[in-house]
């Protein structure tokens, strides 16, 4: 979730293919998941972390809003002490990672302080009928599981999405540090001081 003006749809369309994440028609064709008739909306959970978030977060929230009709898509997104303990520094603080995704028109609703494991008890707990994400396997650094999501997947909960290729936290952050000194000119001409910036008279 980028910053250098809107995009339209169809170049949308065209940039998601070309990188390598299901384009709209294809969001549309998963939506054939079949679900058992109810009043009740679906309950889709989707997890992350949620750091800077981008349009690669958004779209993979889009496609976890239509992978079935009637979907109610919660989030979870884990706080500070979770995500600093098993994946490293944030840039954002956990209040404002949540702020953010309230902000996604495709979240219904966002779980703070969401587990780094799913279990059984968390989805009873939130009247979870499937859960979404990419289908990599995802190394449990807490030593539960060899993968995040291995027992949604061995219930027959899990629902696939796709990653979009060329965009992620790192890659943004990758950036910043590749033209550090260009972004800390900018901050310093925009009123920023020094100290602000953490910098030493040796390194400006």
């Amino acid at each position: 979730m980028m910053e250098n003006g809107v995009v339209g749809d169809e170049e949308q369309n065209q940039t998601a293919i070309n990188g390598g994440v299901c384009s709209k028609n294809d969001v549309a064709s998963n939506s054939a998941v079949s679900h058992s008739s109810s009043d009740r909306p679906v309950r889709v959970y989707a997890d992350g972390i949620y750091d800077l978030f981008h349009f690669g977060h958004a779209r993979s929230l889009e496609q976890a809003k239509k992978l079935i009709p009637n979907t109610y898509l919660l989030v979870g997104c884990c706080n500070d002490e979770t995500t600093h303990k098993f994946k490293g520094k944030t840039v954002m603080n956990a209040a404002e990672r949540y702020e953010s995704l309230r902000h996604c028109k495709w979240v219904d609703e966002v779980i703070p302080d969401a587990p780094w494991v799913i279990d059984q008890e968390f989805l009873d707990k939130h009247q979870i009928d499937y859960v979404a994400h990419d289908s990599l396997p995802y190394a449990d650094a807490s030593g539960a599981a060899n993968d995040v999501y291995e027992f949604v997947k061995a219930v027959g909960r899990f629902k696939e999405t796709k990653r979009t290729d060329g965009i992620s936290t790192s890659d943004i952050i990758m950036r910043i540090v590749k033209d550090y000194n260009q972004y800390v000119m900018r901050n310093l001409d925009r009123g920023y001081t020094r100290k602000e910036l953490n910098l030493s008279y040796v390194k400006a």
